[in-house]
């Protein structure tokens, strides 16, 4: 494992190397590198050999780091001197200048102020709480709740809106009054109090236009190679292959560094439909990597599940954690312990079939108001939803899906809200939680992006739900399970940049996805490559959760166990497993996979 922990106090504590002590003991996986340093107001710890996790201690200045902190002001070379130097003089202010994916605890003793921040996108984590007048975080919950002033107290909500985004989004938890601190924020420590999370960096799209396509084209071509060659910062280095646009970019770049072949690594399923190694070995035999190869079984998930969900610090219920594990492990056995991925490149350029479909149904804002209202609603919203006219009953549905503006129709569809959440979840339960928040959550990511343009709005709300809550913890908790460091060079701040400068034409150009990245990279890239559709290292869950008996009774006994705490109706567990599951196992698999990843997890915490 690797993170920091650490606390800031308005009073002294002579207990402080106890309490960390505390918080790291409660740790799933005893800590090693352990770095702890105390002082009356301020206690540090740094923990982990899979990543640069370390305590700078200079000049009375002290920063625990995890990730990959860049200083993009004037450098002397040392980039922990720089950053130290940088605190030292601004505080946090100096956040404005830090780019790379990082989790940071900052003290000053000299002025007995100091900050907690994470990176701009997210990469990296830190939760907190605050307890006896205490400013206390951590890398994760575990260590959180570790101190002997934190109540380990469910949240309802939490649970709740895990079943309905598929993680807990943030700032909130799963544990009540413990809160994580978004992606761009910082909290400081002064005076002997904490600030309410601040912003201290906000993505703004301000496009560009009138420059040709070349010019474009050179400027992002030299900016990815160098954020590639800046994440492989050594020998070994690797590449998640998925065989997709992103993934095969970074591999093919990382194999242009002069270092030799690169060496990917990629996971194969042995079910129709899901299996996407024909395109990882098209991309490694056109940028000769060293590649390596591995097919998750069923009995591979049965046996990985119990101790990947316990792995998580809170619920977490994406699937693709499992492949995302087993390539991160082949990796770790072939001597690579830092992992280049591609996440990022969907939600910077434009690349998610969602994308596609909005912008379809927003076509329909440009049909005069007055027409939409007394003519084509009266007339097609009139019509019977089983009509046999097809043409009609096609207008009746994309009226209905086009007609709520954004954000409201960017989540038109839910699998908790198909499902009926009175249906699926006790009522007693239910009766503890707002079920209109995750919309709420929805609007508050989509306001500072109100103005963009389309495609915009919908990468502004994607880098905070799709990436900061979810591809990201998968990847880098996956990866530190498997004792790998992992790196995002399409999330490096210059690539999110150049993305916030590029014109929206160029993203998505009418339904055609990614358009500028392909055409970009159409020289360099497998032609099969950017012909392809993406899919990723998604998980068969349906299908071997109806074709392999141990998986099923797992789900059974892991789902009995949310029936059992009072969360879900027990009705509908009964229909969902023994009839539904088998009519559409693709479709009432996720469910299935939600509930069992909860159960597992409530009961690796005996909660």
């Amino acid at each position: 494992m690797k993170g920091v922990a650490g606390w800031f106090s308005a009073r002294p504590r002579p207990d402080g190397d106890a309490v960390l002590h505390a918080m790291l003991g409660a740790l799933p996986v005893a800590p090693t590198g352990l770095v702890v340093r105390t002082e009356p107001s301020c206690g540090l710890a740094a923990y982990g050999d899979a990543a640069p996790s370390r305590l700078v201690d200079s000049g009375g200045v002290r920063l625990a780091i995890v990730g990959h902190p860049r200083w993009r002001g004037k450098s002397g070379g040392d980039r922990d001197r720089d950053l130290v130097e940088a605190v030292r003089a601004q505080g946090a202010d100096a956040l404005t200048d830090i780019g790379g994916d990082f989790a940071i605890a900052a003290w000053d003793d000299a002025r007995q102020r100091g900050f907690i921040a994470v990176d701009r996108i997210g990469v990296h984590q830190l939760v907190y709480g605050r307890f006896d007048a205490s400013l206390v975080f951590a890398s994760t919950l575990d260590a959180l709740i570790g101190h002997p002033a934190a109540r380990r107290e469910l949240s309802p909500q939490g649970i709740f809106d895990y079943l309905y985004y598929h993680v807990v989004p943030g700032p909130e938890t799963v544990y009540a009054g413990l809160r994580r601190l978004a992606a761009g924020h910082c909290i400081e420590f002064a005076a002997g109090s904490a600030s309410e999370p601040r912003r201290y960096w906000e993505l703004r799209f301000v496009e560009e236009p009138g420059r040709s396509f070349e010019s474009w084209k050179d400027e992002f071509r030299t900016v990815i190679r160098r954020s590639v060659a800046d994440a492989a910062d050594d020998d070994a280095t690797g590449a998640f292959l998925s065989g997709g646009t992103d993934s095969s970019t970074v591999s093919g770049l990382l194999g242009a560094l002069g270092r030799g072949p690169a060496r990917t690594f990629s996971i194969g399923f042995d079910v129709e439909g899901y299996d996407e190694m024909s395109y990882a070995r098209i991309a490694a035999e056109h940028f000769r990597c060293d590649h390596h190869e591995y097919y998750v079984t069923p009995d591979d998930v049965v046996q990985a599940v119990p101790r990947i969900a316990a792995f998580y610090d809170q619920p977490f219920g994406n699937a693709s954690a499992i492949p995302t594990y087993h390539c991160a492990r082949l990796a770790r056995e072939h001597g690579v312990v830092r992992l280049l991925a591609g996440d990022g490149g969907d939600e910077l350029f434009g690349g998610n079939e969602r994308y596609a479909k909005q912008h379809v149904l927003g076509l329909y804002q440009r049909v005069p108001a007055v027409l939409r209202r007394r003519v084509l609603e009266p007339l097609l919203l009139s019509a019977p939803a089983d009509t046999r006219w097809t043409l009609l009953r096609k207008g009746r549905s994309y009226v209905e899906q086009a007609r709520p503006p954004m954000p409201d129709r960017y989540a038109s569809y839910n699998l908790l809200t198909y499902l009926g959440h009175r249906r699926v979840l006790a009522s007693d339960f239910l009766s503890t939680v707002d079920t209109d928040r995750p919309q709420r959550l929805l609007v508050e990511a989509h306001a500072p992006f109100a103005d963009a343009s389309l495609i915009n709005q919908m990468l502004g709300i994607d880098l905070r739900f799709t990436l900061a809550d979810g591809d990201l913890p998968k990847v880098t908790r996956m990866c530190e399970l498997a004792g790998a460091d992992v790196a995002f060079p399409l999330l490096d701040e210059r690539v999110v940049e150049f993305s916030a400068r590029l014109p929206a034409s160029m993203k998505l150009r009418g339904t055609t996805l990614r358009w500028f990245f392909k055409e970009a990279l159409r020289d360099f890239l497998p032609a099969a490559i950017i012909a392809k559709h993406k899919h990723g290292f998604g998980l068969p869950v349906g299908a071997w959760l109806v074709g392999h008996r141990p998986l099923y009774d797992l789900a059974v006994d892991s789902i009995a166990l949310v029936g059992d705490r009072g969360i879900v109706d027990k009705r509908f567990v009964d229909e969902l497993l023994h009839r539904r599951l088998r009519e559409h196992p693709a479709y009432f698999g996720t469910m299935v996979w939600l509930l069992m990843m909860l159960g597992i997890w409530l009961d690796s915490r005996r909660l």
